[in-house]
């Protein structure tokens, strides 16, 4: 019967399947139209949800197979508070359910990768196996070796032509060098990205909901804690700095500092700035979008430039960014095909189709390592042929 409690769930299953997508027992029961106690009495084996409840529990709240729930004990996984240490606790506990959700899907991600590649990168080069990053080492030098690395020049990034460009080419220049680099439409939209760790395959996870400007500095400032050989998770919101402890600020300020060096090299910027005005907080804004423009940034990235050259205050700094934050509203919409195709890593995605195409998968593997139905295959693939956007 429906309205019968299903025997047989373990409530240890029950209070892991929540706790690892990060919701309390008000959130559950609030989706649920039940009171707390009645979960909290689920979890504790006192009572039991029904089937429909326990249908909802499993594929629209927990989003884990209903079989889970009967295993004698929870299946081990990483948990984003074990993987992300440099956190505090607090941020840790302010992750939104959809967060969980992403982070659990960069690592379905890493697990199909393994199952395409084995233990080999396809890449040619694997930057972290040839660079690795020491906070006390000199800054522009190490920037100069990514830089280098990637095969980027100056001139050729000053060519691209808008930031939409920049993003193609920095995220190309990140995959020819061996890491993965995965988007997603976040609903926490102060988290920027996240990076996960793997000794020949690590992943870049970017917020596709923040500006494109925004996605490329993220991007670099995850290859900096993977050449730390830290798992790192960003928040666009950098008050957060304020509440690490002394080590971990040092690193994310070593890893914002690295990837504003590598996009603005700090000899070419000392040149720039000499155009601008001595009182740069009454100069035309005009002036920091046209250098923006130059290399493919935010104008908050150049306002924190003079910032650390003590030309504006830190009261006007983020007073700007603020507003320029709220100003900021990433188009929507577009072809299907299209944004899904930039969601995923372009080597991943090319490697899923090349594999259908030889026979060596099914379709419906390949729709299923793709994150995408069946019937949607034929549409995607062709997309991926003609090369998906940033």
């Amino acid at each position: 019967m429906k309205s019968e409690s299903v025997l047989g769930i373990q409530p240890e299953l029950l209070r892991w399947a929540r706790t690892t997508v990060g919701m309390s027992v008000t959130e559950v029961a609030d989706s649920l139209k039940r009171k707390p106690e009645e979960i909290e009495s689920w979890e504790a084996g006192h009572s039991a949800p029904t089937y429909p409840q326990l249908e909802k529990l499993a594929y629209q709240l927990y989003k884990r197979p209903l079989a889970v729930f009967f295993l004698p004990e929870p299946p081990e996984e990483t948990t984003p508070q074990r993987e992300f240490r440099t956190l505090p606790t607090a941020d840790l506990q302010t992750l939104s359910r959809d967060t969980y959700l992403q982070i659990r899907r960069a690592h379905a991600y890493q697990i199909a990768l393994k199952e395409l590649f084995g233990d080999h990168n396809p890449a040619n080069r694997c930057i972290w196996k040839s660079l690795s990053l020491s906070i006390r080492g000199d800054l522009a030098q190490q920037a100069q070796q990514i830089r280098q690395f990637f095969g980027v020049t100056l001139e050729e990034q000053i060519a691209w032509k808008s930031d939409t460009i920049a993003l193609k080419q920095w995220r190309q220049a990140v995959e020819d060098c061996g890491v993965f680099v995965f988007k997603a439409a976040f609903k926490q939209k102060d988290i920027s990205g996240f990076c996960l760790m793997d000794e020949n395959l690590p992943i870049i996870y970017l917020n596709n909901s923040t500006t494109k400007t925004r996605q490329i500095f993220s991007l670099l400032h995850e290859l900096a804690h993977l050449l730390l050989s830290i798992n790192g998770l960003s928040k666009f919101d950098t008050d957060y700095i304020a509440r690490l402890p002394e080590s971990e600020k040092q690193l994310e300020i070593f890893c914002n500092a690295i990837a504003a060096e590598i996009l603005i090299p700090g000899r070419d910027f000392a040149i720039q700035a000499e155009r601008f005005p001595a009182n740069i907080e009454a100069a035309p804004e005009t002036l920091l979008s046209d250098l923006a423009g130059r290399y493919g940034v935010s104008r908050e990235v150049i306002l924190r430039r003079f910032l650390d050259l003590g030309r504006v205050s830190r009261v006007f700094y983020e007073n700007q960014a603020k507003r320029w934050a709220a100003q900021k509203q990433p188009a929507g919409g577009g072809n299907w095909y299209l944004n899904q195709g930039a969601y995923l890593s372009d080597r991943f995605a090319k490697e899923v189709v090349s594999r259908h195409f030889r026979g060596q998968i099914s379709l419906e593997q390949a729709s299923d390592f793709l994150g995408i139905k069946p019937k949607s295959y034929a549409g995607f693939e062709e997309r991926i042929l003609q090369g998906s956007g940033a």
